[in-house]
């Protein structure tokens, strides 16, 4: 469990589409193998501390011809973003993917101050 200090919680969220590769015949609608698709958010306020981060496919458009094989990551983490991947493999024909995400953490304090 993470203990959240100075009383000051910020949550973040969005929404990101990751690839629409069905209408160029892109990597992930025509190819076969381990492919990965990469996209980099930043919070809408930098956080104190990097924050917790979850991700879940908001969307998503995969063939019924091929077995359905999915995962989405929230990687990379900082107080000011993070990365969100997303991975599948064998036969798996993915045509679009959006990925939906919430951040919580802790805000810097108004009150707090740092020396240099």
């Amino acid at each position: 469990m993470r203990r959240l200090e100075g009383g000051t919680i910020g949550i973040d969220h969005g929404d990101v589409v990751l690839f629409s590769d069905f209408e160029d015949d892109g990597q992930m609608w025509r190819g076969e193998g381990p492919r990965q698709s990469r996209a980099a958010v930043q919070f809408s306020k930098a956080y104190a501390t990097p924050p917790h981060v979850q991700v879940s496919m908001s969307m998503w458009d995969i063939s019924n011809n091929t077995n359905i094989r999915a995962d989405v990551q929230a990687e990379d983490i900082t107080e000011t973003g993070f990365t969100i991947v997303f991975r599948t493999w064998s036969d798996t024909q993915v045509a679009r993917v959006r990925v939906a995400w919430t951040s919580f953490g802790e805000l810097p304090s108004d009150d707090g101050w740092e020396l240099y």
